[in-house]
């Protein structure tokens, strides 16, 4: 470790070292908080989740979480970082409705904005269930679908080719942060719905001998022809 020197001037917009030196800073900030040992534990650790400079607190309750807020915000303070009161926002998990509402989270006097619901990296959070986050997923997916539909169709690519495609480019849109998703039947009925008219349109059509028409491939034909597992199976 070099001597500690003055920095006279701020780094530029875009420079390589500007994101190291603020992980350093604001990690260096995180441990020096002295988190309530009342606070929410998962998998028997306390929680802060930071990344870049998004920061979460847990707490088990709306003081808690303003305790440690305001402890987070010295120790930030003491380092030159400033904590945005217009960008943070906080949410109550308890099943019953009309909990949170008396509690007023404030940072320096700016009262904190309470929400029903947030997105955190893609994924939208909520208090009740998880039907809204699947609801935006299949709307992504879909959008992704129809982005690269022409080439499920061209005949020029191999059917073994589109399934890549699909399974490279439209599921992981689909299936990002599936691990927190508790699927009923509704849900279930919708993603295998998804996934079927993307085989659809990569298969085609069957003709039937007799006479001679085309028609839609049945779910079983589609599972049968798919080299990989269903993605929703019964």
């Amino acid at each position: 470790m070099y001597e500690m020197f003055l920095i006279r001037n701020g780094l530029k917009q875009g420079d390589a070292l500007k994101p190291l030196l603020f992980n350093f800073a604001l990690e260096y900030a995180i441990k020096r908080v002295q988190v309530n040992q009342d606070g929410f534990k998962l998998n028997g650790t306390l929680q802060r989740l930071a990344y870049a400079d998004n920061v979460n607190i847990l707490g088990g309750s709306a003081n808690n979480v303003k305790e440690n807020a305001e402890a987070l915000l010295v120790a930030t303070k003491e380092i030159g970082l400033e904590v945005n009161a217009d960008n943070a926002k906080y949410m109550d998990m308890s099943r019953e409705r009309n909990a949170g509402w008396g509690h007023v989270v404030k940072i320096d006097n700016s009262a904190i904005e309470r929400v029903e619901e947030f997105k955190y990296f893609g994924t939208t959070l909520t208090k009740t269930s998880i039907q809204e986050e699947i609801k935006c997923r299949l709307k992504l997916g879909n959008a992704c679908y129809y982005s690269v539909q022409n080439l499920l169709s061209i005949r020029l690519l191999s059917k073994i080719l589109k399934i890549k495609i699909y399974r490279t480019i439209i599921l992981p849109v689909v299936l990002y942060g599936c691990k927190t998703w508790c699927l009923i039947l509704r849900e279930v009925c919708r993603v295998s719905l998804f996934e079927d008219r993307v085989l659809r349109r990569v298969f085609g059509r069957k003709r039937v001998e007799v006479t001679g028409e085309w028609r839609k491939l049945h779910n079983e034909e589609l599972n049968d022809l798919n080299p990989y597992p269903v993605l929703c199976g019964w």
